[in-house]
């Protein structure tokens, strides 16, 4: 079974996201969209197509929780459902709790050094 696949996202706290997000666009061109992030697109010959988001947060988001870092990375997996199994069969830190949308599916696990890791299985072709 793959397990990771890629980097979906990046996401962390800012004071001001919307100045930072000005900031990244006038400074390292960053295409920011109007929900203030921005999207990087990938995939060639060989590779399959797909999106990684760059996304600053309000420093006061919940989203992050029960993490206290100011960040979070987003892995991209092919059967989110099946890592989840394999991840509590092996004794990690499973968030009891999934998502779905158009998105795709999401689901957390805790590092051990506390840290919230999102893993995301996008739907076919993104």
């Amino acid at each position: 079974m793959k397990r990771v696949t890629g980097i979906g996202g990046i996401f962390f706290k800012s004071a001001d996201p919307k100045a930072l997000s000005a900031w990244y666009k006038n400074h390292l061109g960053l295409d920011v969209t109007d929900w203030g992030g921005a999207l990087f697109h990938w995939g060639g010959e060989g590779s399959e197509p797909g999106t990684t988001v760059w996304s600053p947060f309000a420093q006061d988001t919940n989203y992050m929780q029960p993490s206290s870092a100011a960040f979070m990375i987003n892995y991209r997996v092919e059967n989110l459902d099946e890592l989840l199994a394999v991840l509590k069969g092996e004794g990690c830190n499973v968030v009891d709790k999934t998502e779905s949308s158009e998105q795709g599916k999401f689901g957390w696990v805790i590092d051990p050094e506390g840290n919230k890791i999102e893993l995301w299985e996008p739907p076919k072709g993104q």
